[in-house]
């Protein structure tokens, strides 16, 4: 079987590094906001070309606590609207919910999956206070349309940079595109801790101030409590670890490059639409970090099955629209038919810094082998 994505395998190439920080971390006796996380904080900042890095519990967190920020700053309030891709996982829309403001989807772009510009200023109203672009499956959003747009009504522009650790966008890394941008660290991301880890990057040092007392129950002096905050801190243990991960990243995106190359020069059955990069093909293909490896094909379980069948393990990123979910029943009659078409249609191949070439030439001969 061609695993989808093998932690195992891809964790064990540096387990000696791996090792060494936990035990550096253990004979510390410091296990939260210490040493390694500063390191960490000055090192991400510095690999996405920004000013600040704060690290906290996990990618959801990242981006509630930066719309946090901007309403303890007076910039928002509960109420205002933010609009996100209709197609992206549901946790950009849970952390507009979940710090107290309104998600408005927006369509997304059938060919790219992601947001999609021309779709945007209709549903800009004057509650409308931020644009959350997501750089969905590894490739970077058109971020100078966005950023037009949100100059143009005065709107803050927020990355969600979950699956694009290292992704470029003109010559410019993701985190560093907009007024802020939240980061999931998740185990299975291309920088996965080995837990749930996320961090948030900006310029905006006073958006930065606030967050760091916000993540820590509002506090920037212990006992001391500014805000209404919460819990949300970046371990010393996962900080350490992540220092280790992030070495390897950019040589790790290049092979999942190699890997995307090759299935879209030699993937050649007609019943399956390949993913379509942004921008020119050399410039995108060079940008994306390529999270998953999404194809779209109208018999999705038919097809996921004849792979399962012959040795070749998928996954569906993902198989239900947010405004279908139960959390979310209010939405129930709203219509979204792109973005209902993309969750329908899409399952991703394995992709992986691991896959060997014998892997990925199984992957595309049982593709191309496919007949519904």
């Amino acid at each position: 079987m061609v695993k989808f994505l093998d932690l195992l395998a891809i964790n064990r190439i540096q387990k000696n590094d791996l090792k060494a920080a936990f035990e550096r971390v253990l004979d510390s006796g410091w296990y939260i906001m210490g040493s390694e996380l500063k390191e960490f904080e000055t090192t991400f900042a510095k690999y996405c070309e920004v000013n600040h890095c704060i690290g906290v519990a996990n990618g959801l967190d990242a981006l509630i606590l930066i719309l946090e920020g901007y309403k303890e700053m007076g910039i928002m309030k509960a109420g205002d609207e933010v609009l996100v891709p209709a197609n992206t996982y549901i946790a950009s829309i849970l952390a507009v919910s979940k710090a107290g403001l309104i998600p408005v989807m927006v369509e997304p772009d059938i060919n790219t999956y992601l947001i999609d510009p021309a779709a945007i200023e209709a549903k800009i109203t004057n509650k409308t206070r931020a644009i959350l672009p997501v750089h969905l499956y590894g490739q970077v959003c058109d971020m100078d349309a966005i950023n037009k747009i949100a100059g143009q009504y005065d709107l803050k522009v927020i990355e969600d940079c979950a699956q694009s650790q290292g992704a470029i966008y003109k010559g410019k890394k993701a985190g560093s595109l907009g007024a802020a941008a939240g980061f999931s660290f998740y185990p299975g991301k291309n920088l996965g801790a080995l837990g749930d880890a996320g961090a948030v990057t900006t310029n905006d040092s006073e958006l930065a101030t606030v967050i760091k007392a916000f993540h820590n129950y509002g506090s920037h002096v212990k006992y001391q409590n500014l805000y209404q905050g919460i819990n949300s801190r970046l371990d010393e243990l996962q900080a350490a670890l992540l220092l280790v991960k992030l070495k390897p990243l950019d040589a790790d995106n290049q092979h999942r490059r190699n890997i995307a190359q090759y299935y879209t020069d030699h993937i050649t059955n007609k019943k399956i639409a390949l993913p379509i990069t942004s921008g020119t093909a050399v410039a995108a293909m060079l940008n994306h970090v390529w999270h998953v490896f999404v194809v779209r094909t109208a018999d999705r379980n038919g097809f996921q099955e004849y792979l399962t069948q012959n040795g070749v393990q998928t996954v569906i990123h993902y198989p239900i629209p947010p405004h279908k979910q139960a959390a979310y029943k209010e939405w129930g009659g709203m219509s979204y038919p792109v973005s209902e078409k993309i969750h329908n249609e899409i399952i991703s191949l394995p992709i992986s810094p691991v896959m060997c070439e014998s892997e990925y030439k199984k992957v595309v001969e049982v593709v191309n082998n496919y007949q519904p």
